[in-house]
């Protein structure tokens, strides 16, 4: 695969890792319907700006892994699309067909685009950063606005979002959340995540998990905790429903279950890993 020049920018060992679908939803808000050459030029600008000398663009194939915990997941989706009228149909098929071409574009320009049917793009995230030393990977900047991929920051990897404009770092963090970044899952996993249509322990937000959190722990310290004597009704629900806490767990956490999803898919890991590695060390 030969590498395709950044700009002046020269060939390194840091990464951009690009959520493809998400940042294409940039245009589509904006109601531009064709928008290919300036899906082309923002990534290759982020990888300039971060000094990344290397770009892999990823995207979303469903996930058999999720789907097969939890039918639900995700649900609500379709049937959001299911509602749509005949002309949001085709400005849809249209915005679906432009983002197919920037990805068949940057391909062509030689960076690494990955897409499995049956695979998301934050497992493929998740499971390109738990490699990050394997490969040799120097600084990884995540580019998406899913704060799912904040479960992935680390001393090393950086999240920046296109809608906000803003970065998430390690050295930053507790400037967007009131938990440490090891308890991240936990919150999640206590307040759900609606947009997934994962539902987390009723009566509990973000507000009162990161209560639970200071009190008691992450998810599995919460769960030995229980039952919890008390007569508030969150934490009745949270007796009752325990067990919800250790499925959102495996819905979740991309980081241990990357490679079990990578694998439920049917992708082969030993060409996943042949694919990569070519590509970060490819000189040319």
């Amino acid at each position: 695969m030969k590498f395709a020049q950044i700009g002046k920018q020269e060939k390194n060992e840091n990464l951009l890792i690009v959520d493809g679908l998400n940042i294409a939803f940039r245009w589509r808000y904006k109601k531009v319907p064709y928008y290919t050459n300036d899906y082309v030029r923002t990534v290759e600008s982020l990888a300039k700006s971060y000094d990344c000398g290397n770009i892999i663009i990823l995207a979303d194939g469903g996930s058999v892994y999720r789907k097969n915990l939890y039918p639900e997941y995700k649900a609500n989706r379709k049937l959001k699309y299911k509602d749509q009228t005949e002309t949001e149909k085709k400005e849809f098929e249209v915005f679906m067909a432009e983002f197919a071409n920037a990805f068949k574009r940057l391909s062509n320009k030689g960076y690494l685009v990955l897409k499995h049917s049956g695979l998301e793009a934050d497992d493929l995230a998740a499971w390109i950063v738990g490699k990050r030393k394997d490969f040799d990977i120097g600084n990884i900047w995540l580019i998406s606005s899913d704060k799912d991929w904040d479960l992935l920051i680390q001393d090393g990897v950086s999240r920046f979002s296109t809608v906000t404009r803003k970065e998430i770092t390690v050295d930053n963090w507790d400037d967007h959340y009131n938990v440490e970044p090891d308890k991240y899952l936990t919150l999640k996993c206590l307040a759900g995540d609606t947009g997934d249509n994962v539902p987390g322990i009723s009566g509990i937000g973000p507000k009162r998990a990161t209560q639970l959190i200071e009190q008691y722990g992450d998810l599995y310290d919460i769960y030995n905790s229980c039952p919890i004597d008390s007569k508030y009704k969150h934490i009745q629900s949270l007796n009752e429903n325990i067990d919800r806490l250790l499925l959102n767990a495996e819905l979740m956490d991309l980081e241990s279950y990357s490679e079990q999803a990578v694998i439920e898919s049917g992708m082969n890991l030993e060409d996943l890993s042949s694919d990569v590695k070519e590509y970060l060390n490819n000189d040319n």
